[in-house]
């Protein structure tokens, strides 16, 4: 018998897990805009989001909460980390019990600094929560370009019977039990995003993209492993893939989000130009205050975050990384 996956959320990357597991399962999909449903329904595609691209034909759009998860055996949320809660609070009613909920998400609840599977938990104790998480551009994949990433559950068992509804073709999809370091790495890899957007909208060169990706693995694998997760998952699909392929690519939200800056555009008049959500910019605001908690340094983090909220300049970020103290490279800094 084919499970039932219900998905929260017609974005980019919400559509493109619900494409690929309605090739696998019975999968329906919840949007927000009536005009997205239809689309779905009566054409097979989102241009909105995923300009050209067709969605399997099984995939069912709807346009209530309660339709996508009443039935779901699984339900994944493809909601931006600072609705999640919402969003979940409304589906809380319609969910059966005990169902795996997946995040998709990239980020930290700025109120409350928890991790999206942690709201999880607290919204919906029982059900198990995991992550989809790794270096997946959405259009890449969508349009049949090989691809890997990760399924993160706390029980092994329940990720290995996920695994299936996730994978296909050139997809593949590994599976990992440190919840907290897979959802760590995705989460503050924007922010090294945008640093290295920062960087080429400057046209500071390959050397310092280098030199901030190398460095920023080191700042968010610090924090992470402070905060719980495993060294090694900061070495894999969830960590340093996630991170290259964001820092590199002109497809990542957070790094044209930098790139912008570096050309001198406002803040506000990117977010404005923008018809997605680039986690790393709300997202930046709570590592500032994780690592006070935890004690750990974060230079990047920090003149990304100067950059954002304080009025900084790209050169006076660029200039105040150049100014601490060198050590030795294990070391912070």
């Amino acid at each position: 018998m084919k499970l039932k996956v219900g998905i929260l959320g017609g974005g980019s990357w919400g559509t493109t897990v619900a494409s690929i597991v309605a090739k696998n399962a019975e999968a329906t999909i919840w949007a927000r805009r009536k005009e997205t449903v239809d689309e779905i329904n009566e054409h097979h595609t989102n241009q909105r989001y995923l300009p050209n691209a067709k969605l399997t034909r099984s995939l069912k759009a709807v346009n209530t909460i309660k339709e996508a998860v009443e039935n779901a055996d699984v339900i994944v949320m493809g909601i931006p980390s600072q609705n999640l809660r919402a969003v979940l609070e409304q589906a809380k009613p319609h969910i059966r019990p005990w169902i795996p909920i997946v995040n998709l998400a990239k980020g930290l609840e700025i109120s409350s600094k928890m991790r999206m599977t942690e709201i999880i938990e607290e919204l919906l104790p029982g059900h198990p929560a995991g992550v989809l998480t790794g270096p997946n551009l959405a259009k890449e994949i969508h349009s049949g370009k090989a691809a890997a990433a990760v399924i993160a559950m706390v029980d092994d068992t329940i990720a290995k019977n996920l695994q299936p509804i996730f994978s296909s073709g050139l997809f593949r999809v590994y599976t990992n039990s440190d919840v907290i370091g897979c959802e760590l790495g995705g989460a503050l890899k924007n922010i090294m995003a945008i640093a290295t957007g920062m960087g080429d909208g400057a046209n500071a060169g390959d050397n310092t993209r280098a030199a901030l990706i190398t460095r920023g693995l080191a700042e968010l694998t610090r924090l992470g492993v402070a905060m719980g997760g495993k060294k090694s998952t900061f070495a894999g699909l969830a960590g340093m893939g996630d991170l290259v392929a964001t820092c590199s690519s002109d497809k990542s939200r957070n790094h044209h989000v930098g790139f912008q800056l570096g050309t001198g555009k406002s803040l506000a008049q990117i977010i404005e130009e923008m018809n997605e959500v680039a986690e790393g910019v709300k997202t930046a605001k709570v590592v500032m205050e994780l690592a006070k908690d935890y004690n750990v340094p974060m230079p990047i983090s920090e003149e990304v975050y100067k950059v954002l909220y304080e009025g900084n300049t790209i050169q006076q970020a660029f200039k105040g990384l150049l100014q601490i103290e060198i050590g030795s490279e294990k070391e912070p800094g």
